[in-house]
């Protein structure tokens, strides 16, 4: 009887790859949800669909991440290499090639705010774009009549402000555009604000100011878009924000950053008070040249009245009124048949004397020495200044000519002990002193040996 045999192995499943991925895709999605993973961020790559695509590694290992662009609402820094981060997300598989990765849920830095960290980001990246330099940043207007104040109108901010320009500028035209300073709504009102003065050109300068704060309330003034808007501002823009140690992105964009809403203010009320000063100064000025120019003129008038040019029409007069009391004798002696001719000579003579007006000839002739004055003053100082540029010609040529202009270029003059000039080798012996003058400093040399 032949011997039975039986085939007691099991028979064996056969996996296509897609069934095997997709169980253990289902074990890793099941036994690893909820996960908080903590490393280094390397191999970072942003896709042009927003998704972004790193690896998360330490000394001893590494894992694929994916963070897709919907989880990323609320973020404010960015991935990038080098940064340790926690990760909270799920395991799975991706098919295609594989592997499994971590779906990333949300991403923390690892000992920095994740605010600290997007400022120090933005901060970095506008600065290498220049939006920080001082060259593009514009001057205030020396006198500014209308300002405009971006803030918003129930903070304490608003009322220091306008108490302080009200007190020091009281005729100046304050437009204030009312915004929230916090909160997500915040960010769209500050830039329209901002586009909204710098297309109207209804302001001089811009304040855009704020009381102090935590980093989370000053946040929207850390914005790109705030950013953006302050530095394409056609009118200038003082950032007032926070207290003195705070600093925002705005703070580093703006023309003139100021410690405090308060300090913004002062700075436009201070280029009011220069202005005042630099008038003020002017006019003090104007008076002392004026005072001096009447005292000169006075002096020159006083003097010129003292001169026998100017005494020679009293002197007239004198003597024309002597002459007619000799006339008035001789007609009293003469014939009673001319009395009465000679005596109406008389009054006709002395109505010219009378008639004659002195003031108004030595105005006339105060006025023609003013005039020759002037013309003396313009040739004097023609003549001064032709004499002072040919004496500065030959100052220059006699420069020029200088024996030192020679030594400059690395000649030197040899003279013997006894201070000769030194023009052939003859003049001096073997073992003579010679003196050599340089252009900075003079040798005293010995003559070792002759050549001719």
């Amino acid at each position: 009887m032949g011997q039975l045999q039986f085939n007691l192995q099991p028979e064996r499943r056969v996996f296509t790859v897609s069934d095997l991925t997709a169980r253990i895709r289902d074990l890793l999605a099941k036994n690893f949800t909820d996960l908080i993973v903590q490393g280094e961020i390397s191999n970072c790559r942003a896709a042009p669909s927003g998704h972004y695509y790193f690896t998360l590694k330490d000394d001893r290992a590494q894992i694929r991440c994916v963070f897709f662009k919907q989880q990323q609402r609320g973020m404010k820094f960015k991935p990038e290499d080098g940064l340790q981060v926690t990760a909270r997300g799920s395991i799975s598989v991706y098919e295609a090639r594989g592997e499994y990765q971590i779906y990333v849920e949300s991403l923390e830095p690892v000992g920095r705010g994740a605010l600290q960290l997007a400022f120090e980001q933005l901060k970095k990246r506008l600065q290498e774009e220049g939006l920080f330099d001082a060259g593009r940043k514009k001057p205030l207007p020396l006198l500014p009549s209308r300002i405009g104040l971006i803030t918003s109108s129930a903070g304490a901010a608003v009322r220091d402000v306008v108490r302080i320009l009200t007190r020091r500028f009281p005729n100046v035209h304050l437009t204030l555009y009312p915004v929230r300073v916090q909160g997500a709504e915040a960010v769209g009102e500050l830039v329209e604000a901002l586009k909204y003065f710098s297309k109207t050109r209804t302001a001089d300068v811009v304040l855009l100011v704020r009381g102090g704060g935590s980093l989370e309330d000053l946040w929207c003034f850390n914005e790109e878009q705030v950013a953006r808007a302050i530095a394409a501002s056609a009118v200038p823009v003082i950032s007032g924000v926070g207290h003195e140690t705070d600093f925002t992105i705005a703070d580093f964009v703006a023309d003139v950053r100021a410690s405090t809403p308060s300090a913004a203010a002062e700075l436009v009320v201070q280029t009011r008070r220069e202005f005042d000063k630099h008038v003020s100064d002017l006019e003090e000025s104007l008076v002392s040249l004026i005072r001096y120019r009447l005292a000169v003129s006075a002096r020159r008038v006083h003097e010129l009245a003292g001169r026998r040019g100017f005494r020679r029409p009293l002197d007239i007069l004198r003597q024309t009124r002597q002459r007619a009391d000799d006339l008035t004798s001789r007609l009293a002696l003469g014939l009673k048949a001319r009395l009465t001719t000679s005596h109406r000579r008389f009054n006709i003579a002395h109505m010219r004397i009378v008639s004659f007006d002195f003031r108004r000839k030595m105005a006339a002739l105060g006025l023609g020495l003013q005039k020759c004055d002037h013309h003396l003053a313009v040739r004097m100082e023609r003549t001064i200044r032709l004499k002072r540029d040919r004496w500065e010609r030959l100052a220059l040529q006699l420069e020029e000519r200088s024996p030192l202009k020679v030594l400059e270029r690395g000649y030197a003059i040899a003279t013997d002990a006894a201070g000769n000039l030194l023009q052939d080798a003859d003049q001096v012996a073997t073992g003579d002193e010679v003196k050599i003058q340089l252009h900075h400093g003079r040798l005293s040399t010995e003559v070792k040996e002759k050549s001719n």
